[in-house]
């Protein structure tokens, strides 16, 4: 998941706390949840110190660039884009707009540090996955140095203890990491080597963010993590909770209507997690369980620890206690040594378990793992045709399974107006699609509505409000 998004501080922060003439931020988010997740801390961090959010770097006194490593491309794209940062900072200099502080944070953060101040001079400072919350103490240590670039390596977890209690929050939806760090050791991925291993927040803590987020009217949460269903922080008897009977203590908080998680790792799904998922209702049908490859050669080179057979009997027993769970899965394509009957075994597997959607990609090589060090030999161009068709594929599914909706009824939790059409609101079922229906009554956002299905697009449901 390396989509790139802008993600300015939330809209209220720094509205109390900032002065006349407050500080400006932007905040740039590459990859998946957790980073955006953790973008809106980044920005309650600051937000005491007067930062207020600004929606251009060009504003900025202050930018982020919070990054993934997951994929070459994309920390590609961090270094063309503090190419850009370091010549708007020149500008505003030469305009006396007064400087920007740059920084990098995140995974390539955590992977890259001296490479990032080597290959860019303009960088203030580094901070790693684990260290955002010192980003006021090492803002501070940098403006000293004047100019001196600080690498923040990895920092004790207790890095949660240290971030206001407070979130700048203002939607009807909200991600909140419970769980950190992978013990997997899959030899195509870094996340062990940037997150760290595996590590649980404690059930006390998870439960006091969720009461805040539901006091300022979040109704959804999706709980991250990278492995999320491996999830085993400290509950109230000192023992362990499963993600489960984590499940379950929020679905209790008044306010908590709607609970998603992701992501999610096949050895890990248990069976109190299946259960729950055909007991909690605020539990919704919709998981993302990344399979990465259909063939059993395959994954045994990516050590996935398991086979094709194992991932169908679990979609069976998910399906068993929730016949309309909606799948969403992650697939590397042209992993080395990828043939073509091992290509058409993932195909097989996808036209078998009739995924909604996917986070697709072509094997980037990352290195210091052990996939790096295998032959690869399958011409680029061969990859390049082989996502293209499994990404048409998925997307001719979901939108199979989206016309199998027209007709019905959906209970839409209304978030937002619609983002083409600002006469119509839009919100999302159950199973995670986007439904946007005509209405121009703002006060029903929040609010969970019945909409008649009318119409399926590629992306997308339209709809009429029944209530």
């Amino acid at each position: 998941m390396t989509d790139t998004l802008d993600t300015p501080a939330p809209a209220d922060a720094g509205a109390s706390e900032a002065s006349a003439a407050p500080k400006r931020l932007f905040i740039k988010t590459y990859g998946c949840q957790m980073n955006v997740y953790d973008s809106e801390r980044m920005a309650d961090v600051l937000r005491p110190l007067g930062y207020a959010p600004t929606e251009t770097p060009e504003d900025a006194d202050f930018v982020i660039l919070n990054t993934c490593h997951i994929r070459e491309k994309a920390a590609e794209k961090v270094y063309s884009e503090l190419g850009k940062l370091r010549e708007m900072r020149d500008r505003r200099m030469a305009a006396g707009q007064g400087g920007m502080t740059i920084a990098v944070a995140g995974c390539v953060a955590q992977a890259e540090g001296e490479e990032i101040m080597k290959r860019q001079p303009a960088v203030d400072l580094v901070v790693g996955p684990q260290a955002y919350h010192q980003l006021p103490e090492l803002l501070t240590r940098t403006a000293r140095a004047r100019g001196e670039r600080i690498g923040a390596d990895f920092a004790p977890n207790e890095k949660f203890d240290a971030l206001p209690a407070t979130r700048g929050t203002d939607g009807v939806t909200a991600f909140l990491t419970v769980q950190e760090g992978c013990d997997k050791f899959c030899t195509f991925c870094v996340v062990p080597y940037t997150r760290g291993a595996e590590w649980s927040r404690p059930v006390a803590a998870v439960l006091a963010e969720a009461r805040s987020l539901a006091d300022r009217g979040v109704r959804e949460v999706t709980l991250l993590g990278q492995n999320v269903n491996a999830y085993d922080g400290e509950g109230p008897d000192g023992k362990p909770f499963t993600l489960a009977k984590l499940a379950y203590a929020l679905a209790a908080i008044p306010g908590i209507d709607r609970i998603r998680y992701t992501t999610s790792h096949p050895n890990d799904m248990s069976d109190d997690l299946i259960a729950a998922h055909g007991e909690l209702d605020a539990l919704m049908p919709y998981l993302h369980l990344p399979v990465q490859a259909g063939s059993d050669r395959i994954l045994r080179l990516m050590n996935r620890k398991h086979g094709r057979q194992k991932y169908f009997d679990l979609i069976d027993r998910i399906r068993e206690v929730r016949p309309d769970m909606a799948m969403a899965g992650d697939f590397i394509v042209g992993f080395p040594g990828e043939t073509d009957k091992d290509f058409e075994q993932t195909m097989k597997l996808i036209e078998d378990v009739g995924f909604d959607f996917s986070y697709s990609f072509v094997y980037s090589a990352r290195p210091g793992t052990p996939a790096a060090d295998l032959a690869d030999d399958t011409p680029d161009e061969v990859k390049k045709q082989r996502l293209a068709i499994l990404q048409q594929r998925i997307n001719q599914q979901g939108f199979e399974n989206s016309r199998r909706m027209v007709g019905t009824t959906q209970r839409i939790l209304v978030s937002d107006y619609s983002k083409k059409d600002p006469g119509m609101l839009q919100g999302r079922t159950e199973h995670n699609r986007i439904v946007n229906f005509r209405c121009d009554n703002p006060r029903l956002i929040g609010q969970f509505v019945d909409v008649h299905i009318d119409d399926a697009l590629p992306h997308s449901l339209r709809g009429s409000l029944l209530s």
